[in-house]
């Protein structure tokens, strides 16, 4: 006891009053220097660490990362320390390469459904590529998108892919050309004016008793029509006398007859329905002229060819098909409906015989794409 007195006074600080534990052997207690604890020094405020047992091996991974970087933030600068620090090369610490991707990738890997819904895109943040590339879009471009993107039109002709008379492989291309060359049926709407001896109530009066001898001979349908076709056509371009109007009629059914049927009707079958009122010759001589004035033209769309691709279209029933049959028959007597198109007279005979068995307007997505002709355009 005597010589650690001695040794305390030696180094000439008083120790009286001081009380010293027995040593323990294999003691983590730092030195005093380090903790500065030193009696008779001045005293520091030292910030202690309130951490979770959870969160200590990660405060000393990180200060074991420190040491190893070979920089101390808060050791005490003495005279031993500084020297060491004079002598060593200073060396500037830089991230490594691929750091701040590595954090980027750490940051958001981590995150809960919770951050990413909170994770919103503010009006300053900038738009992603793809909007930028839809805004630079050309509105034509848009267009032939949305069109793309429209339901492509129902096959209605897939019951007949066994049927080779149905042709389903070329019906479109058929009625394409139908279409194109509706034209040529066509007859100006003023033919009548440069008529001098019929007019129009004697074209509606010979069409109406010219639909009573087609059912009385039980004609094809299209022959009715193509009847009709070259009579109008015929018109329009010869000057016909009233006493020759029926005859000029009932040669035209003859020819009609002969283009459509099986099984064509004799002249003398003609000459009794008309009670005797003209000769063979006079049928044969008026045959000559309709063709040489036609240009034997005989093949032309009338709206008997547009009526039942339509009716297959609207996936029309009996009922429906009677009716827009009297509608479109009815159409054939009124001189105004030479104005109209064939392939438009077959579509509104079928969108009003539907008005009138539904009791509203029913014009369906096919009917439109197939007949091309929107409800607007019938109306």
């Amino acid at each position: 006891m005597e010589n650690l007195r001695s040794q305390n006074c030696h180094q000439g600080v008083a120790m009286e009053g001081v009380k010293f534990a027995p040593e323990k052997a294999n003691t983590n207690r730092r030195a005093l220097s380090d903790i500065k604890n030193i009696i008779g020094g001045p005293h520091q405020h030292l910030a202690v660490s309130k951490r979770a047992l959870s969160e200590k091996p990660a405060a000393a991974a990180a200060a074991n990362a420190k040491d190893q970087a070979g920089f101390v933030g808060h050791r005490p600068v003495t005279r031993k320390f500084a020297a060491t620090l004079a002598t060593q090369p200073t060396v500037a610490l830089l991230d490594p390469i691929g750091s701040e991707r590595l954090k980027r990738n750490a940051d958001t890997a981590f995150h809960t459904p919770a951050d990413m819904e909170s994770t919103k895109m503010t009006d300053d943040s900038p738009l992603p590529m793809v909007s930028e590339m839809d805004e630079m879009m050309s509105p034509e471009l848009k267009e032939i998108e949305m069109e793309d993107i429209e339901e492509a039109a129902p096959d209605i002709d897939s019951g007949d892919a066994g049927n080779s008379l149905a042709v389903a492989d070329y019906v479109d291309e058929i009625y394409r050309f139908y279409r194109k060359t509706e034209g040529a049926s066509c007859v100006p709407t003023n033919y009548m004016s440069s008529q001098t001896d019929i007019n129009e109530k004697m074209r509606g009066i010979l069409i109406d008793w010219l639909i009573e001898v087609h059912y009385k001979l039980e004609l094809l349908e299209e022959t009715l029509f193509l009847t009709v076709n070259i009579i109008d056509r015929f018109l329009a371009r010869e000057n016909v006398v009233r006493k020759k109007l029926q005859l000029a009629g009932v040669t035209a059914m003859l020819l009609a007859c002969k283009y459509e049927e099986v099984s064509v009707p004799v002249v003398e079958d003609l000459i009794l329905i008309c009670d005797r009122a003209y000769t063979r010759a006079d049928i044969l001589e008026m045959e000559r002229r309709i063709v040489n004035t036609l240009n034997f033209n005989m093949s032309v769309p009338t709206p008997y060819c547009f009526m039942r691709r339509f009716l297959k279209a609207a996936q029309s029933e009996k009922k429906l098909e009677l009716l827009s049959f009297f509608m479109i028959e009815l159409s054939l007597v009124e001189y105004e409906m030479l104005q109209f198109c064939p392939s438009m007279l077959a579509a509104a005979a079928i969108y009003t015989a539907q008005c009138t068995i539904n009791g509203f307007k029913s014009w369906n997505k096919c009917c439109e794409l197939h007949t091309r002709y929107s409800e607007e355009h019938l109306m």
